[in-house]
């Protein structure tokens, strides 16, 4: 009776390495408690985990290579450029991404990046370098609320240097003395929490997507201090986080992240909500984890097991992150299947701009022919959730791979509400006369010369003329 009890004992500790196996590197076997690095817990260089982790730190490395498929990549360029999204300076017109929006870099260029942006200014604030920095941790611990409405010139960034700070990396997702992955952003726990969802003990899994989320977000500035903060009280799908824009953030404050210059229209501007779209997706609903595509398994010189760190497109590591799971299927064909579906939503994602972007300026008409600020106002509304709803989707990192379905639902929102704007506009202009097929050939006319314009920092200036006066504000005095 004690060897049969025995035997199942042995049978069942080797069933548990099996699983060990499948489900973790060969160091994360290891229980992570039993590991002690000698770091110090601040430690935030990423320079100081190369000799403990040399293999994991050479495929980190490799988010230096400038490298593009065909709907992402790290090559540095203007997103304005004609083969890509040149009438982006129309709709982000009067805001900051009008002037410099370019093709989003590997991590390892976070730092590097967000001091050459054109967006950064004498007026922004630390919030800016939450995502960039992995001193931020420990100068939210120090400083408090006053990190968010921090000068980022003259205070922020002279910080993060003196700290000796390093471009996202090892510390963001890891607890330097014993490497458990950790969440260091209080902004994405505040968010998760105000879902109702209890991040006091969440599972290897869980964490394997919140190292990811707590960055690859949605998220606005709080109109009190300028706090990074998650829209997700009401939920991940984009109908949830909108209509927490306009019932919580309003009643907190936050109304808009600017004022349109063609449209008078207070716009949202959305971030890069991968976590939320993935989550929502048919892989995050199969449990299916943003590192188990992103930062596969790796054998290195056939032997030793790791988690890449070279965060890139999964379509360039397929073998690994795909067939791993997808084992009946060619992956040559799947990869087609993939680019062919980001096909259909970019096609989709440009119809939806355009029609935005015709929204802005038959509104922008309206205002200039003296119809009601009641139906200005209606209009604006469609506008304002019509481009939301299409930045929603433009913002997301997989060109509508992470949520296919989810992705053009939000396009089909975007396209009629931008429609609804249109409608309203043509019924009221036709009141006042307009001659709608002028109105029609100078939107035509405005479109050529935003693409004509050379300079990708001009391109701006020519989304309003005579015919289309610019509609900020005056100044307040």
């Amino acid at each position: 009776m004690a060897r049969n009890f025995r035997w199942a004992y042995l049978l069942l500790a080797a069933v548990m390495l099996i699983i060990t196996g499948c489900s973790g590197s060969e160091e994360e076997a290891t229980s992570a408690s039993q590991l002690r690095t000698g770091l110090s817990k601040d430690e935030i260089s990423n320079e100081a985990f190369k000799d403990l982790f040399p293999l994991q730190y050479d495929s980190y490395k490799q988010n230096e290579k400038m490298e593009d498929t065909k709907y992402s990549g790290s090559v540095k360029r203007s997103k304005f450029d004609h083969d890509k999204e040149p009438y982006l300076p129309v709709l982000f017109n009067g805001y900051g991404f009008a002037t410099e929006y370019n093709e989003d870099r590997g991590h390892i260029y976070a730092n590097e990046d967000v001091r050459a942006i054109a967006r950064i200014t004498d007026k922004s604030i630390g919030s800016c370098l939450t995502c960039k920095s992995t001193a931020v941790p420990h100068m939210i611990e120090e400083m408090g609320d006053d990190y968010w409405g921090g000068n980022f010139n003259e205070d922020i960034w002279p910080k993060a240097e003196a700290m000796g700070h390093s471009p996202i990396g090892c510390s963001d997702c890891h607890d330097p003395q014993t490497m458990d992955l950790r969440v260091t952003r209080p902004s994405f726990i505040k968010g998760m929490e105000s879902q109702g969802i209890d991040m006091s003990n969440p599972t290897k899994n869980d964490m394997r997507n919140y190292v990811c989320g707590q960055c690859h977000v949605e998220y606005y500035f709080a109109a009190d201090n300028g706090e990074v903060t998650y829209p997700w009280a009401n939920g991940f799908e984009p109908e949830d986080m909108y209509e927490y824009y306009e019932t919580t953030a309003k009643e907190q404050g936050f109304e808009k992240d600017w004022i349109h210059n063609v449209s008078g229209t207070p716009m949202l501007k959305s971030q890069h909500p991968d976590f939320e779209t993935h989550i929502e997706g048919p892989h995050g609903e199969a449990g299916v984890t943003c590192s188990d595509c992103h930062m596969p398994y790796d054998r290195v010189d056939g032997k030793k097991k790791i988690s890449s760190h070279w965060w890139t497109s999964p379509l360039k590591t397929m073998d690994q992150s795909c067939a791993t799971c997808h084992t009946n299927r060619d992956m040559e064909e799947l990869e087609e299947r993939v680019i062919g579906i980001q096909d259909k939503h970019m096609e989709a994602l440009h119809k939806a701009e355009d029609i935005s972007i015709t929204s802005h300026y038959y509104v922008n008409k309206m205002i200039t022919s003296g119809v009601s600020e009641e139906k200005i106002k209606q209009a604006q509304e469609h506008i304002r959730k019509g481009q939301w709803f299409w930045d929603i989707v433009a913002a997301e990192s997989s060109a509508g791979f992470h949520n296919p379905q989810g992705s053009m639902d939000s396009l089909m929102v975007s396209i009629e509400e931008s429609n609804e704007a249109i409608n309203l506009a043509i019924e009221e202009l036709t009141k006042k006369g307009v001659n709608l097929e002028e109105v029609k050939t100078e939107i035509e006319k405005v479109k050529k010369a935003v693409y004509d314009e050379k300079d990708n920092f001009k391109k701006k200036d020519k989304a309003v003329n005579s015919y289309f006066p610019a509609q900020q504000p005056a100044p307040k005095k």
